[in-house]
C-alpha cells in the first residue's frame, strides 16, 4: 500500500514527492495524503529494525494542523449520515416490502371482484 501511495504522489518527504525506496533521516517531515487531507509527521528517530504499529509513536510526532483534523472529522460525519426514514429513494429492503404489500393488495382485489 505504501509503494502504491508513493507512486501516486500521495507521499512527500520535506515537500518533495518521493519514490518508495527513499531513505529517511531524523528531522524529516513526511506528508501522507489520506482521507482527502495531508497528514504531516516529523521523524524523531529511525528504528534499527522493523517495529510494530503500536511502537511507531515513539519514532514520529504527528504535526497535522488542527484544522485538517477537524476537516477529517467533518468528512467522516457526512459519510456516516443516513437518510431519515421515509425520505429519498427506497432501499432494497424498502422496495421488497412495498412489492409484497402491493402483491397482497392485488391478490385481495381479485378475490373481491
Amino acid at each position: 500500500m505504501a509503494t502504491e501511495a508513493c507512486t501516486k504522489g500521495q507521499v512527500k518527504i520535506n515537500d518533495a514527492v518521493v519514490k518508495p525506496s527513499k531513505e529517511i533521516i531524523p528531522t524529516d517531515f513526511i506528508s501522507v495524503r489520506k482521507d482527502q487531507i495531508f497528514r504531516r509527521y516529523k521523524v524523531n528517530d529511525v528504528p534499527a529494525t522493523r517495529v510494530g504499529a503500536a511502537l511507531v509513536g515513539l519514532y514520529v510526532t504527528d504535526m497535522t494542523p488542527p484544522e485538517d483534523i477537524e476537516k477529517m472529522k467533518l468528512i467522516r460525519q457526512t459519510a456516516s449520515y443516513y437518510r431519515n426514514l421515509g425520505t429519498g429513494r427506497p432501499t432494497k429492503k424498502d422496495r421488497r416490502s412495498l412489492d409484497d404489500f402491493n402483491e397482497d393488495l392485488i391478490d385481495n382485489d381479485e378475490f373481491e371482484s
